[in-house]
Formats: structure tokens, C-alpha cells, sequence
């Protein structure tokens, strides 16, 4: 089993930074890629960043403000969250894939004001 805990949600106005990170622990080898994704009221789940052996993927609308790191000792993955916008706003998912399966956090919300 796996488990994910996110940390570093909030609320903040927009032009705003915040931190999110994802702590994972359980049976954590083989991992294929860790990520954020988000839901905003009425939407479906987004992908938002992936990190993978070292390689990045962004969703075309947070590419230049959003950067998405790994701790491999912590087996943390961040998302630091810059020039935020209201259509940010969305409750963040940190997702691990392994040997097949898909891993859930349980989400922290990110609020941001305009």
C-alpha cells in the first residue's frame, strides 16, 4: 500500500505564491511518476505537472509560473505555485503511478482571490 499526504494548500491573492508538497510512504519502490493534478468546482480532474526520472510535464496554462520537484530521500514531490490566478482556485491532488496502479492523496484545497 501507499500512502499520500499533501500539505501547503490555503488562501491567496492573486499574483500570490504557495508550496504544496506530497509526502509518500508505504510500499514506495517502482515508482513510474508522481503528480498534481486539480479539480475546480464543476470540472473534471486536470492533470497539472508529472515528474519522472527527472523529467517534467507541464499543463500548457500553469507552464512558466508552476515547477514541480522530488526529494528522492523524502520521496516528497513539490509544486511551487507562482503568479497565481482566481482560475487556479481548485482542490490539488497529489497522484503516484506504480507497477500499473494509480495512488490518491486526499487533496488539499488552493483558493486563490482576486
Amino acid at each position: 500500500q501507499v500512502q499520500l499526504v499533501e500539505s501547503g494548500g490555503g488562501l491567496v491573492q492573486a499574483g500570490g505564491s504557495l508550496r504544496l508538497s506530497c509526502a509518500a510512504s508505504g510500499t514506495i519502490f517502482s515508482i513510474n511518476f508522481m503528480g498534481w493534478y486539480r479539480q475546480a468546482p464543476g470540472k473534471q480532474r486536470e492533470l497539472v505537472a508529472a515528474i519522472s526520472g527527472g523529467r517534467t510535464n507541464y499543463a500548457e496554462s500553469v507552464k512558466g509560473r508552476f515547477t514541480i520537484s522530488e526529494d528522492n530521500a523524502k520521496i516528497t514531490v513539490y509544486l511551487q505555485m507562482n503568479s497565481l490566478k482566481p482560475e487556479d482556485t481548485a482542490v490539488y491532488y497529489c497522484n503516484l503511478q506504480r507497477m500499473g496502479k494509480d495512488y490518491w492523496g486526499k487533496g488539499t484545497l488552493v483558493t486563490v482571490s482576486s
